[in-house]
């Protein structure tokens, strides 16, 4: 029965607090707003985050392995010898293709200069030498205009990603590169992974024109991924040998550590500096509120509700408008998955295209970090509402 009673009472009191916000509905909306835009900064940190750490790790496949000179880090800073590369075939043990061939391919990666097309500033770019094989171990990777290149031409293939952002790399124009003229008779999509961000050759006419002796990385299909481990034990315990071997994904999994964690370091910080406006907003528009209903407090308490209804229904008021703030936010955010943004890969010092990414577990952070910042603005003018004397409130009337 007093359970019942309890529950009736709350009731009451929460049709109460909701008839009081759509009463004010100027300072609501206000209230809200604000705190929508805090969660709309706080989700897109977030997505922005996620989304570039998502490119890079799904940019790898989990059967793939790398190869690399012994601390490089990077493709770009790695150098293997051709030598080196004939011992690493001979320990792969490497997948066979249809032809009973072995999936390995001897990459180079280097970095080339071209203008944006909106700012038409110069940026890095990656240019990748490849053979057939790297077709083969990159299964996302599919063609979209044009045709591949010949093997042993100056013939490139460039990114999407490339061709919308950069100025003069769209198919049959051509590009003046190391001494010579190398024509785009294709382009090709990687969906959201970084290889949409690169240019891709010939391994030997690239090594050649820049005037290179050794590959950047040598990438092999484990014909067993349980192998991983006896295959990259065997490549790194041979005394000719000074290399790392990694999973391809994990390899570009480490390359979005260090930009995702700033990206949320700098993004998280401008959300606190948000928030403390938000929550002191809030805070105001609930003592306002405190305020104006002096008088009707005092009448609740008259009435036998208790100082603890009194504070949970001013709680659950400012609970209200950082719920509606926070899902504003959230909607306002999903919308930023249209977009896609670019930024220097800090590890290889190139552009990088990725797209906000929303998931289940930003959206439910978001809303409760929305949530956190209405407790935190109603629980003083809460406790300050439960705490009114019946008799001072009532001479309000």
């Amino acid at each position: 029965m007093l359970y019942a009673i309890i529950v009736e009472n709350m009731g009451l009191l929460l049709q109460y607090s909701i008839r009081n916000i759509l009463r004010r509905r100027l300072t609501t909306t206000l209230t809200s707003l604000g705190m929508a835009l805090v969660v709309f900064v706080f989700a897109a940190v977030l997505m922005l985050s996620d989304g570039l750490r998502k490119t890079l790790v799904t940019t790898g496949a989990y059967d793939n392995v790398v190869v690399l000179r012994k601390s490089a880090g990077v493709e770009v800073q790695s150098s293997m010898e051709r030598a080196d590369a004939a011992i690493i075939e001979g320990h792969a043990n490497a997948a066979l293709d249809v032809d009973g061939v072995q999936l390995i391919a001897k990459e180079l990666v280097v970095l080339i200069s071209l203008d944006k097309r909106i700012s038409n500033k110069p940026s890095n770019v990656v240019i990748r030498g490849v053979n057939a094989k790297s077709f083969a171990l990159r299964t996302d990777v599919r063609l979209v205009q044009g045709r591949l290149p010949r093997a042993g031409s100056t013939e490139i293939i460039v990114g999407k990603s490339i061709e919308e952002r950069f100025n003069g790399v769209s198919l049959g124009q051509r590009l003046h590169l190391a001494m010579r003229d190398w024509i785009i008779v294709g382009v090709f999509d990687a969906g959201n992974r970084g290889f949409s961000s690169e240019i891709w050759g010939d391994a030997d006419v690239l090594m050649q024109s820049f005037r290179r002796n050794s590959y950047s990385s040598i990438i092999f299909k484990l014909r067993d991924s349980g192998s991983f481990e006896s295959i990259s034990n065997r490549i790194k315990d041979d005394p000719r040998l000074k290399v790392d071997v990694k999973r391809e994904n994990k390899y570009y999994e480490e390359q979005s550590e260090m930009m995702a964690k700033f990206l949320t370091i700098l993004g998280l910080s401008l959300t606190l500096i948000f928030s403390i406006g938000a929550v002191i907003g809030a805070m105001i528009t609930m003592y306002t509120a405190c305020a104006t209903r002096t008088a009707e407090v005092g009448t609740l308490r008259a009435l036998g509700f208790q100082r603890t209804t009194i504070l949970m229904a001013f709680i659950a008021e400012s609970l209200f408008l950082g719920g509606v703030g926070g899902g504003l936010g959230l909607l306002l955010a999903s919308f930023l998955q249209l977009f896609t943004v670019s930024t220097m890969n800090w590890q290889t010092f190139s552009e990088l295209a990725f797209s906000f990414d929303m998931n289940l577990s930003i959206s439910v952070y978001s809303l409760a970090f929305s949530l956190f910042m209405g407790l935190t603005a109603g629980v003083l003018p809460a406790l300050k509402a439960a705490r009114m004397n019946i008799v001072d409130s009532l001479r309000a009337v």
